[in-house]
């Protein structure tokens, strides 16, 4: 497969934010575009059967709570047949799920249930590594060196005078080099095979065409069974450059997202994804039915991110930048520019994320330690997320305020990060990625609190005492809570005219610390204050208050008024 730009006819980056979008083009209009959608982590979200596992079926049983919230559409990560060395994205079959989550059945139940609730349906789709049992990757190991199933993964022989060195320097995410030798059929070592994850995870050569079939086979088997989209984890991961070069920085993990690697966003996943592209069309191109993916794209610049977008690939990128900005006026402004800035020349709506299952949760993240002060800054940063144009993604808990657990007991931590630095976490990683992953808290004043039938039953990681005031039940009915905060939110986004989709802000004046910006619509606008310091600060009055993140209207004397510390105010105008 081809690596360059050139041979691929696509442009640069710099000439696709260049190139002028089309007024009324029909990219500019479909349900993905202001979506708000909602990741459910499985085997955290509800267990039906009381194994101290969630499953499909406990997810089932939820549906019609994600629909009272007002979400759009459910992202669902892994629940196919895995060995679980790395939460299910390890997979052994794309075609079954686990058992530890149900069986096809319950799958095909569960998207039924959501579209008669009106709810759409996205399924991850792992195709950068398998698992180390994937039938494939069993057959090639017991073939040997020379075997052409070989070829549809990494093989290479080891440097050294035996072999007894890894082909080139690089790394795992999780740690430790990227490759690890096989043993051949007879007992003896034998070659390498790079996993830029765990080892259990395998990487797939893209350049084998037996590869791309699979996966064109992978995506219609779920398209079929009624799938609205694909999450694609890892989408920046599939080309490696040619020849596997060393990458020369020992300190890799450092550059992630944040430089040119050669097994990172290399030009020529750009075929894989038109091919893609072509597969999702051939399910219907009515705007609001359309089936859609969206990639897991860790690229050096949103401007390369929106490569992934333009009109003949995929739909939505997350906008890890926003992700990763902090808390602070500043920056926050200038993220949110050159996110509209990218997507607006590819036609692509821009996504908004605070959290998932693989960082810390917003609410510690943006906090100082001070449990009332990190609610705020969440709630505020919920409101000015939700308030900006384009789709909006929430993992499964931020409803509820949940903090990262940073106390869990190594004995019960299950991340592979964790356990390939040997035990212990890095400097700011606390819990590693296990922190965000705790099963969610429904009712009840003890654990598991409702997480599975039994009120004493088991929970795969503990979850906090102090949950139980944070659970559905608990804070259904009360409006100060941060539920009814977001139903509130995601009720007034999706029936204010000025919400949603668009491509741009109008910037206000505003003091030093704070962020002003107007949303206009035909038949309304709507202002945006956000007051991201510690102390209360006057702007003046930009219209009727509409919602505010700490759940009381601003004070409002004659022109004058006052925003909160660490808030968010919606005003009508």
């Amino acid at each position: 497969m081809t690596q360059h730009l050139a041979a691929l006819n696509l442009p640069s980056a710099e000439a696709v934010a260049a190139t002028p979008a089309t007024a009324g083009d029909a990219r500019r209009s479909g349900w993905w575009r202001d979506a708000v959608i909602y990741q459910v982590y499985p085997r955290s979200f509800a267990d039906a059967n009381g194994d101290g596992m969630g499953d499909l079926a406990g997810i089932r049983s939820r549906l019609p709570y994600l629909r009272d919230l007002g979400v759009d559409a459910v992202w669902l990560s892994p629940f196919y047949s895995s060995p679980q060395a790395d939460a299910g994205y390890d997979v052994a079959d794309y075609r079954v799920v686990d058992p530890m989550f149900g069986d096809l059945a319950d799958a095909e139940g569960l998207i039924a249930d959501a579209h008669g609730l009106g709810l759409r349906v996205i399924v991850d789709i792992v195709p950068n590594h398998v698992s180390d049992e994937h039938p494939w990757f069993r057959q090639a190991l017991r073939e040997g060196p020379g075997s052409p199933l070989r070829g549809r993964f990494h093989f290479r022989p080891g440097q050294g005078e035996d072999g007894e060195l890894p082909p080139n320097d690089w790394e795992s995410i999780f740690g430790g080099p990227a490759w690890t030798r096989s043993q051949n059929p007879d007992g003896t070592p034998g070659e390498w095979y790079l996993h830029l994850f765990a080892p259990q995870q395998p990487d797939l050569n893209w350049d084998s065409p037996a590869v791309a079939d699979e996966f064109r086979s992978l995506l219609r088997f779920w398209l079929d069974l009624g799938a609205d989209g694909f999450r694609i984890d890892v989408a920046h991961g599939l080309v490696k450059a040619a020849g596997l070069p060393d990458i020369g920085v020992h300190d890799q993990l450092r550059l992630l997202g944040n430089d040119v690697l050669p097994f990172f966003d290399q030009d020529g996943v750009h075929e894989i994804y038109r091919d893609w592209r072509r597969i999702l069309d051939e399910y219907g191109t009515d705007p609001e039915t359309r089936r859609i993916a969206v990639a897991e794209a860790w690229t050096p610049t949103v401007e390369r991110t929106a490569l992934y977008l333009r009109p003949d690939e995929l739909h939505q990128a997350f906008n890890f930048q926003y992700l990763g900005t902090e808390w602070a006026a500043e920056p926050l402004r200038a993220v949110i520019d050159v996110s509209l800035d990218s997507m607006r020349p590819v036609g692509a709506p821009a996504t908004w994320v605070l959290s998932n299952h693989d960082v810390v949760r917003h609410l510690t993240r943006f906090g100082t330690g001070d449990r009332e002060q990190d609610l705020l800054r969440a709630r505020a940063a919920t409101l000015l997320m939700l308030a900006l144009p384009g789709s909006a993604y929430l993992y499964q808990g931020e409803e509820l305020g949940l903090p990262e657990v940073t106390d869990l007991p190594d004995s019960v931590r299950q991340d592979p990060a964790f356990t390939r630095a040997r035990g212990t976490a890095a400097e700011g990683q606390e819990g590693m990625r296990d922190g965000c992953r705790v099963p969610l808290p429904w009712s009840g004043a003890d654990a598991p609190y409702g997480f599975g039938p039994a009120a004493d039953g088991p929970s795969w990681l503990p979850q906090p005492a102090e949950w139980a005031k944070l659970s559905v039940e608990a804070q259904t009915g009360d409006a100060s809570s941060t539920l009814e905060l977001y139903r509130r939110a995601l009720a007034v986004r999706r029936e204010h005219p000025a919400l949603g989709t668009g491509d741009a802000v109008d910037w206000l004046d505003a003091p030093e610390g704070v962020i002003a910006f107007r949303r206009t619509a035909a038949d309304g606008s709507l202002v945006c204050t956000v007051n991201t310091t510690g102390t209360p600060v006057g702007i003046p009055v930009p219209g009727v208050p509409l919602l505010s993140s700490t759940g009381n209207s601003p004070a409002v004397d004659g022109s004058q008024t006052v925003l909160a510390a660490d808030s968010t105010v919606w005003w009508s105008c």
